[in-house]
């Protein structure tokens, strides 16, 4: 027959489970004030920037930069510190230069995407085309474009999340390709950024659309806008060159801080090491790498150990593509382990709101952190984590539960991908906040029982 506790073993079982949460409150408030006070995060993030600056696959700097993330995690205390190797096709750009040459001669600031052609030696020169947007130029019949320089001005809305541009970075991943379907030589877009500044944003493209692909700065796409609406044809002169490697290597750099009675159940976080080539990747996601790597390293040493393992991984290719589906593929025989992953890539700013995986809110460990979110000034949603981080998608498709931290994105899309993404635009308080709601978090999924998958089918 089965047996039913008695109210004595229920009262024993409750005062123990409150007693564990209020620990792990504890330990959640422990580590916010552990945080808000460290400086390991800004060490991290100067030092890559300074040592390294920028870290494209393809080039020598990727190379110092893995070789920068194992001695750098090694220092700081990690365990089974190593680099994985992989490849990825990567793009390197070359010289490159733009301008109007009728009717109205001036200089245009530009920068290739990734995946763009290069011009022929000694350059193109065409009539330009001008849209302003994607589905005005999707509305021209093939052939339309022959032998011209299309180019798009939709602008990107400013929004506090990635909202804007997720939307607005369609341009820039398709147009070239548009383009060429329709004939076009070459294909300019306004940079998929918020700046007002005459400094373009680069980025990468979908595939290779075979023709010169370029992201103008905001003032000279408007400038092209003004030129248009005189009613003179353009004309326009681009000198393009870059170098496309078709097995490039590169690699994720892991670092461990093992669990004490469960260090086979593992929680990830981690950033990307790799940036693109006009600034030092300051805030993507050298950023990213100083918070994952400081929040894992406080988590571990503050209060002792916790029970599982708390692994950071460096992805090496995330700006072309690869470094996430490589360590996905490495790691599948094991992913049953890996309680949790997450990755910081929205550069230093605060956190305003926290998503947890499904079912989560009502489990104890949860409900410990989420006592510190008030005072640092964080939404705790109902809405589940649904993204992850471009990193570790392959990991959530086998299966891996994810979290999501949404930063104030209000000034990242000024500075990310140009030369304005440099340590100076980094908030020292911002990035401590920052901070602490990844160390806590990680400090309370670490030391606690919490199952995500469970949580997630739960009634």
């Amino acid at each position: 027959m089965k047996k039913f506790p008695t109210a004595t073993c229920l009262a024993a079982l409750l005062i123990s489970g409150s007693a564990a949460a209020a620990d792990l409150a504890q330990e959640a408030r422990s580590l916010k004030a552990a945080a808000l006070a460290d400086t390991t995060a800004w060490d991290v993030l100067e030092s890559l920037t300074t040592e390294v600056g920028p870290r494209s696959v393809g080039t020598p700097a990727i190379v110092r930069a893995k070789d920068w993330g194992i001695a750098k995690l090694t220092t700081l205390g990690f365990e089974n510190v190593h680099a994985e190797p992989f490849t990825a096709q990567a793009w390197v750009r070359g010289p490159e230069a733009a301008e109007v040459v009728a009717p109205y001669p001036q200089k245009l600031s530009i920068l290739g995407l990734g995946g763009s052609a290069s011009t022929p030696v000694g350059g193109l020169e065409a009539e330009v085309v001008l849209f302003r947007s994607l589905q005005d130029l999707q509305a021209q019949p093939d052939g339309a474009l022959k032998g011209k320089i299309a180019v798009i001005t939709q602008a990107m809305r400013r929004t506090q999340g990635p909202d804007g541009y997720g939307a607005g970075v369609v341009p820039r991943s398709i147009g070239a390709a548009e383009a060429a379907r329709r004939g076009a030589v070459a294909f300019l877009v306004r940079s998929i950024s918020t700046d007002d500044t005459r400094l373009p944003h680069t980025g990468a493209m979908r595939g290779s659309p075979g023709i010169p692909a370029a992201a103008l700065s905001v003032p000279d796409a408007q400038l092209l806008e003004r030129m248009a609406a005189r009613g003179l044809p353009i004309r326009m002169r681009l000198n393009m060159s870059s170098t496309v490697i078709a097995q490039a290597q590169s690699w994720n750099v892991v670092g461990e801080m093992k669990g004490t009675t469960h260090p086979e159940d593992v929680v990830i976080v981690g950033g990307h090491l790799d940036s693109w080539d006009p600034g030092t990747g300051a805030i993507d996601d050298a950023s990213g790498i100083a918070i994952a790597t400081a929040a894992a390293r406080l988590a571990a040493i503050t209060g002792g150990r916790p029970a599982r393992t708390l692994r950071v991984v460096m992805w090496g290719s995330e700006e072309q593509g690869g470094s996430g589906e490589a360590y996905a593929l490495a790691h599948r025989q094991d992913a049953g382990r890996i309680i949790l992953a997450g990755e910081s890539d929205l550069g230093g700013d605060e956190i305003w709101r926290a998503r947890l995986p499904k079912g989560a809110l009502s489990h104890p460990a949860m409900q410990a952190f989420a006592t510190i979110l008030p005072d640092l000034k964080v939404v705790l949603s109902r809405e589940p984590a649904d993204e992850g981080g471009s990193d570790v998608e392959g990991l959530k498709g086998a299966g891996v539960p994810v979290v999501d931290f949404d930063q104030d994105a209000s000034r990242y899309f000024d500075l990310h991908h140009s030369a304005d993404d440099t340590l100076d635009k980094v908030d020292p308080r911002k990035l401590s906040q920052n901070l602490a709601v990844w160390a806590a978090f990680l400090r309370v999924t670490a030391n606690s029982d919490v199952d995500f998958r469970k949580t997630a089918v739960a009634p």
